[in-house]
């Protein structure tokens, strides 16, 4: 990439903030509080549906149907979401997504509480269309607030905080469906009272403090105040996959999407273990927990990995990873012990395949054009976790599978990727590494 990319990346080189400055630490503190609300809703939900208050009302596999209220919003509104995240300030988007973020919450604590399951349903939808318009804005500002050598630790720190978020969401979803719907008896054989209230005073309290959180991030400048606003948000996709096509960003953008479609579908499995392993809905949220731990551990040991610089050989490294634990779980008769460490050696890989393809995806990335770029690599990737909820859906319904035979076509697609993209997405960036080493070295 040249010109005014190049401008941009070397200026970002300069002016950018250090990993523990107070606009990263409110960018990581922010994504952790809104992360960690969002897998409590979302996993409360599942638990519900599979297992819980709500278990015949959606099916089998009504999962699924959870998954695609997450998924289609960033579908369908992420040009949108690009779009607002170039033409104005990123921490002004942060700040309106996190102060629309109590209501949300309320209203799905109050559907929960009342029982109400399509309620809660409409909250989940619009939580997930607030996360739309917050991602380009959390990714897109992180090359804003620290320089262009800290990229790799810095995208490494918050995909960690990140998980340790899910960790705990999960974690506290576990308990907190155990007092909503207790399923279990006591010793004495009688149930232990219901605590209605209790998902919705959980949830706005996280909420509350992601609006405390995100009013410490610095002002930031508008990348591209004469962006003309479209309203066709499909012209935004197709004129940023055309922009990128010019160079190695493309398939870095859809190798980071692809992995979606293999993290959604071991999300949607996951649960299913309460009843695959009888175990409580506790214990199955140490599962996911597990998962999520793993990820945070290898997205910070490909930060530690990487150093000063972006290091894409991690990625074929982590599909494979990811692959052989995949199959591990297909394959071996699950106990609580195997399912936890093959979920653990999975989410290591996922974090050495994930961060390197974000931090290529940051700082190939124009500064003007970076809100679009990220909303359509969003975009690409809701796309394939849509495919993920059909997949799990036609595995569990029309196929029979059960959660962990399933885990089976989780490898399939890891495999996939590992067979046909990695390869030649490191040729591609190396070329663009050597590209820009030759401008620098003309420069000089």
């Amino acid at each position: 990439m040249g010109g005014r990319g190049e401008q941009t990346r070397r200026s970002r080189s300069r002016n950018g903030g250090n990993l523990l400055g107070q606009g990263f630490s409110s960018l990581l503190t922010t994504q952790f509080l809104g992360a960690a609300n969002d897998n409590i809703l979302k996993q409360v939900l599942i638990f519900m549906v599979t297992e819980g208050l709500w278990r015949d009302a959606l099916g089998k596999g009504g999962q699924s149907i959870i998954a695609l209220c997450l998924t289609l919003p960033f579908v369908l509104l992420s040009g949108y979401a690009g779009q607002l995240n170039d033409r104005i300030s990123k921490q002004r988007v942060a700040v309106w997504m996190k102060v629309a973020e109590i209501p949300i919450v309320a209203v799905a604590g109050l559907g929960l509480w009342m029982g109400q399951l399509y309620i809660t349903l409409i909250a989940f939808i619009f939580m997930s269309i607030q996360s739309t318009m917050f991602s380009p804005a959390k990714y897109g500002m992180i090359p804003e607030l620290v320089r262009t050598t800290e990229l790799s630790r810095a995208n490494g720190m918050i995909n960690m905080l990140t998980n340790i978020a899910i960790i705990v969401g999960t974690m506290i979803a576990g308990p907190v469906s155990d007092r909503f719907f207790p399923a279990r008896p006591r010793v004495d054989g009688t149930l232990p009272p219901a605590m209605h209230w209790l998902p919705f005073a959980v949830m706005v309290a996280f909420a509350l403090a992601g609006v405390i959180a995100v009013l410490f991030l610095p002002r930031l400048r508008a990348q591209n105040v004469k962006l003309k606003f479209d309203p066709n948000p499909s012209t935004t996709y197709w004129e940023s996959i055309r922009e990128m096509s010019r160079g190695p960003i493309l398939l870095v953008a859809v190798s980071w999407s692809y992995f979606y479609l293999i993290g959604m579908m071991s999300i949607l499995l996951v649960p299913e273990y309460k009843g695959l392993l009888n175990i409580s809905y506790t214990e199955a949220s140490y599962l996911l927990g597990v998962l999520a731990v793993s990820i945070g551990v290898g997205s910070a040991l490909a930060g530690l990995l990487s150093g000063d610089r972006i290091e894409p050989r991690l990625v074929p490294a982590g599909a494979i990873g990811l692959t052989l634990f995949l199959m591990l779980l297909g394959l071996v008769p699950p106990n609580k012990s195997n399912v936890a460490f093959f979920l653990g050696g999975a989410g290591i890989s996922a974090g050495l395949y994930l961060v390197p393809l974000q931090a290529l995806l940051q700082e190939l990335a124009p500064d003007e054009s970076r809100g679009r770029y990220l909303a359509a690599a969003n975009a690409m990737s809701n796309i394939f976790m849509s495919i993920a909820a059909g997949v799990v859906w036609l595995a569990r319904r029309p196929l029979g599978l059960e959660a962990n035979r399933s885990f089976l076509v989780c490898a399939f697609f890891s495999s996939l990727a590992a067979i046909t993209m990695f390869w030649r997405l490191r040729s591609m960036t190396r070329r663009a590494r050597e590209a820009e080493a030759e401008a620098e070295a003309g420069e000089a």
